[in-house]
C-alpha cells in the first residue's frame, strides 16, 4: 500500500488545482458580465453615430473613412484572424485558423492575425502574414487605430472571430467589414428625419472630412466590438475548460481523500495489531 506522507501530499495538491480552476472559473465569469455590458454600450454609441452618418452622408457607399485619401487601395482582401494570446481557450483558435485557410488564397488575400496562439499556428503551418498585433489584454478603451489603418488601406476585409453563444457553446464566424457595417446601421430604425446638409450645418474642415470621420469611428467601434466578441468567447471556453478541469480535480480529489483514509485506517490497524502482539508476548 502507498506511504501515508504521499497520498497526503498528492491530496494536498489536488486539493490546491481545485481552490485554482475555481478562481479562474469565478474570474472569467465576472470578465463574461463585464464585456457583454461593454458590448451593449458600443452598440447604442453605434447607432447614435449612425443617425448622424445617416443624415449626413453624401452617396449610398461606405468608404472606410478613406474618401481624403490619396494613397492607393491594394486590390487584395485582407483577411484579419482574431485569436487569443495563450493557449487556455480550448481548440477554438485552431478551428478559427482552419476556416480561415479554407478560404485564404495567396494571389487574392494577405492575413493579419491578433493574438500570440494564432500566430504560432500559422507560422507552424508555414503560413505567412504581414503583420501581427497582441490582443489587447484591456477589456475596456481597446485602441484599434493601428488596426484601422491597416484595413482602410485594402478593397475589402474579412474579419475571422470567435463569436460567443453560451457559456457552453463557442463558435468561430466571419464577417465581411463594410457590408456588416453597412446592414447594422440599416436594421437601426429612427424617427428622426432631419437632414444634415451645409445649408443648415457649419461643417470644418469640409462636409467629406466629416463624413470621413464618422465611417472611422464606426469602423473603430466595429473592430472594438469583434474583438470583445472574440474575447468573451475566448473567456466563455476558458470557463468551460476550468469547469471540467475543476470536476476532474474534484474528482480525483475525492479518490485521494478516500485512499488517505484507507491508508490511515490500515496504518492504525498495523499499530493495533502490533500492540496486541507485543501484549501477547509480554503474558506468555
Amino acid at each position: 500500500m502507498r506511504q501515508l506522507n504521499e497520498i497526503s501530499q498528492e491530496r494536498d495538491a489536488m486539493k490546491t488545482v481545485v481552490e485554482l480552476t475555481s478562481a479562474f472559473e469565478g474570474i472569467a465569469s465576472m470578465r463574461i458580465s463585464q464585456i457583454k455590458n461593454q458590448v451593449k454600450n458600443s452598440e447604442q454609441f453605434f447607432g447614435e453615430l449612425w443617425n448622424i452618418y445617416r443624415q449626413i452622408r453624401v452617396d449610398e457607399l461606405f468608404h472606410f473613412g478613406r474618401g481624403q485619401s490619396v494613397g492607393p487601395v491594394i486590390e487584395k482582401e485582407l483577411l484579419l484572424m482574431i485569436t487569443s494570446e495563450g493557449g487556455l481557450s480550448g481548440d477554438i483558435d485552431q478551428k478559427l485558423i482552419n476556416m480561415a485557410l479554407q478560404y485564404y488564397k495567396p494571389a487574392n488575400n494577405d492575413i493579419i492575425v491578433i493574438g500570440h496562439h494564432g500566430a504560432t499556428q500559422l507560422s507552424q503551418a508555414h503560413i505567412n502574414f504581414i503583420k501581427s498585433f497582441k490582443l489587447p489584454a484591456k477589456d475596456r478603451n481597446i485602441n484599434v487605430t493601428p488596426l484601422l489603418g491597416e484595413v482602410q488601406k485594402y478593397a475589402s476585409t474579412v474579419v475571422f472571430y470567435q463569436s460567443y453563444i453560451s457559456l457552453t457553446n463557442q463558435d468561430v464566424k466571419s464577417i465581411k467589414l463594410n457590408a456588416a457595417v453597412a446592414e447594422r446601421g440599416r436594421n437601426i430604425t429612427t424617427n428622426d428625419n432631419e437632414i444634415i446638409s451645409e445649408q443648415n450645418y457649419l461643417f470644418e474642415p469640409s462636409t467629406y472630412a466629416v463624413v470621413d470621420h464618422l465611417e472611422r469611428s464606426m469602423i473603430q467601434i466595429a473592430l472594438s466590438e469583434v474583438i470583445l466578441e472574440s474575447k468573451l468567447a475566448q473567456y466563455a471556453s476558458r470557463f468551460k475548460a476550468m469547469t471540467t478541469a475543476r470536476d476532474k480535480a474534484d474528482e480525483s480529489f475525492a479518490d485521494l481523500n478516500m485512499a488517505f483514509n484507507r491508508a490511515r485506517r490500515h496504518q492504525k490497524d498495523e499499530r493495533l495489531k502490533e500492540i496486541i502482539n507485543g501484549l501477547r508476548r509480554v503474558r506468555t
